[in-house]
Order: C-alpha cells, then structure tokens, then sequence
C-alpha cells in the first residue's frame, strides 16, 4: 500500500516534471560548452578542474548549511554518482568531442532516457509498463541508425566514447535519484562531488597548462558553465526532479535535451544541423513521448 502511494504521488506531482525540465535546460548548454573549451584546454584538465572548482563550492554549501555526513550504507552509491557524473562523463565527452562536433554528439543523447530508465529498474526497483520499452527502444534504434548513416567509421572512437558516456551518465542519474530520496536532491551531488575532490584536485594542479595567457574569454566562459551550471546547478534541480517525478518518466524530458543543444550548437558554435539531424532528434522525441505515457 505505501509503494502504491508513493508511486501515485510521483505520477501526479508538477513539481518533479518542472525541477527535471530546469535541468535538462541547464544541461543542454553543456556540450557546446565543452566543445568550445576543449578547443584551447586538454580535455582531462578541463575534466578535473571543473570537477574541482565544483567540489569547493558543493563543500561550502555543505558547511553553511551545517549537513550531517552521509551514512557508512550512503558512501558507494555517492562514490558511484561520482565514477558517472563527476568523473565519468565529462570526461568521455570531452574526449569524444575531440573527434565529433557538438551537434553530432548531442544527438547521442537520445540514448540516455533508456540507459536512465534501465538503471531506474535496476538501481530504483521501479517497472515500467512493457510498452514502455517499446517507444524508448525505438527512439535508441533511431539515434544509433542515424549515426551509422552518417558514417561510423569516420569518427569511430568519438562515436564510442559517447556511447560510454551515456552508459555511466544514465547509471549515475539513477543511482542519485534513488539516493536523492532520503539524502536530498543537492546534498546528493554536493557530496558526490566532495568524494571525488582528493582526487581531482591534485590532478587539476598536475595538469594545468604551463600558461593561461593564451586562453580566451569564451574558453573561460565555457570552463565556468561546466563548472558551475553542467557539474552542480543543473544536479541540484535535475535529481530533485528525478525524485520527485519516478527515474523512469521524468528521466524522458531529456529527449528535450538535443533539441534544445542542436539550437545552441548552430547558435552559438556556427556549426551545421543538417536536416537529417533535425529528423532524427524529432522522431525520437516522439518515441520518448510515448514511452512517457506507459512509464507507470
């Protein structure tokens, strides 16, 4: 009976689809940022330096507002948000984006409501209905098919890195909504991104150029997005979301994602969104549109 409420309060709470929506917003500047940035930093440096900067100001927030630590039981699914969010993906990314331009890229994150809702089950013990799985197969069937079309073996090692970006993102998505429930949707990230600091900082000082002179303003910029806004602001309205909304349903409006990176791309980067793009990223949202209606 308090499983049952519990996920009927999910489906019907507004609250959820707003806070996952300011996040997917957020989250679709992330990387156009990051291919302007890995333009002039090397894509580790700019991996473990916005995971640093990130990491103090979570660690402030977490000494002003006086939180407990988490749990002994609270420590491996953090240190597995971590390994997905922290680490993992922007580091994939940005070595991806090396090969592939944002807009091909973005494309790829029409996998990540099924990797989301996989791990949803998996790590968030929710089910949704068959159907379900039939739209967000669909929409992963066409985002792959488009790539392939494109030409696979032109970038393959940009196309895989995506890949496992989406893999280890979906993975952290889901163990954090699932932690987000009782240890609270920016606590969650904060300390996350905490854990990940004796690690990340040392790298940060160890790789750092030998000069920022040359750097220009937009790669600051960008540094500062991802830093800021993709590595904690996002989190902070993303997991809440997660929570509040189920894994699986609110885990859709990320098909909103490429389609609001695709704008930035060809807005601010220049870069071309063939019309073939454009198809694609429509028709998956369509499919994750029918997955939404059976995530329950």
């Amino acid at each position: 009976m308090e499983r049952t409420t519990h996920l009927n309060t999910q489906e019907h709470n507004p609250s959820g689809w707003i806070n996952g929506l300011i996040g997917v917003v957020i989250f679709s500047g992330s990387l156009p940022a990051t291919r302007l940035a890995v333009l002039e930093f090397d894509p580790v440096f700019l991996t473990v330096a916005r995971a640093t900067i990130a990491a103090l100001l979570g660690l402030c927030l977490l000494w002003l507002f006086k939180e407990k630590r988490p749990a002994r039981s609270q420590l491996l699914p953090l240190a597995i948000v971590a390994l997905g969010v922290v680490i993992g993906f922007p580091l994939l990314t940005a070595l991806a984006l090396q090969y592939v331009t944002s807009a091909h890229s973005i494309v790829f994150v029409g996998l990540l409501p099924l990797a989301t809702a996989v791990f949803g089950v998996l790590r968030g013990g929710e089910r949704p209905k068959p159907v379900f799985w039939l739209f967000s197969i669909l929409g992963s069937l066409l985002v792959v098919g488009y790539a392939i079309a494109q030409g696979l073996s032109a970038a393959p090692a940009g196309d895989l890195l995506m890949l496992l970006a989406i893999l280890v993102c979906g993975l952290g998505y889901a163990e954090g909504a699932k932690l987000s429930r009782t240890l609270g949707g920016w606590q969650v990230i904060c300390w996350a991104l905490v854990i990940s600091l004796p690690i990340v900082a040392p790298l940060t000082a160890i790789l750092a150029p030998a000069s920022f002179v040359n750097i220009s303003l937009p790669a600051w910029l960008s540094l500062a997005y991802v830093s800021l806004f993709s590595m904690l602001i996002g989190f902070v309205f993303w997991y809440r979301g997660l929570a509040q909304g189920g894994i699986a349903a609110v885990g859709q409006l990320q098909l909103l994602q490429p389609f609001f990176g695709l704008a930035l791309a060809a807005t601010l980067l220049h870069e071309p969104v063939s019309l073939g793009m454009l198809v694609v990223t429509f028709a998956v949202i369509a499919c994750v549109a029918g997955a939404r209606k059976f995530a329950r």
